[in-house]
């Protein structure tokens, strides 16, 4: 049985990072290379996210891609502190809603 930080490390941090990555390339035009400074990622890693390598997911609900969002146009705005403090938010969010609890039903 996996604890809860092991889920939110293994399945959780990985999806928020795939969504975070694709929003602020296709909503703020921000090249792979950029989004990944954004992130504190490899330009490596974003790649593997937005295709798919990394973070698979079935389908997140409109609510938390809608948090999602707030959070990209936070972080493009915003320096690099806001990046952990936007993590926390959603990660909080997925907890909140009981996905940690049933990560099966949105992992592929």
């Amino acid at each position: 049985m996996k604890v809860p930080c092991e889920i939110i490390v293994w399945e959780i941090l990985p999806i928020i990072r795939k969504e975070f990555a694709k929003s602020l390339i296709k909503n703020h035009g921000l090249t792979q290379r950029e989004a990944a400074e954004k992130l504190g990622l490899t330009e490596a890693a974003v790649s593997r996210y937005i295709y798919n390598k990394r973070g698979k997911i079935k389908k997140i609900n409109k609510e938390m891609m809608k948090e999602i969002q707030k959070s990209t146009t936070r972080l493009y705005k915003g320096d690099s502190l806001i990046l952990v403090e936007e993590i926390c938010r959603i990660c909080n969010l997925f907890k909140s809603n009981g996905l940690i609890d049933n990560i099966s039903d949105i992992r592929k």
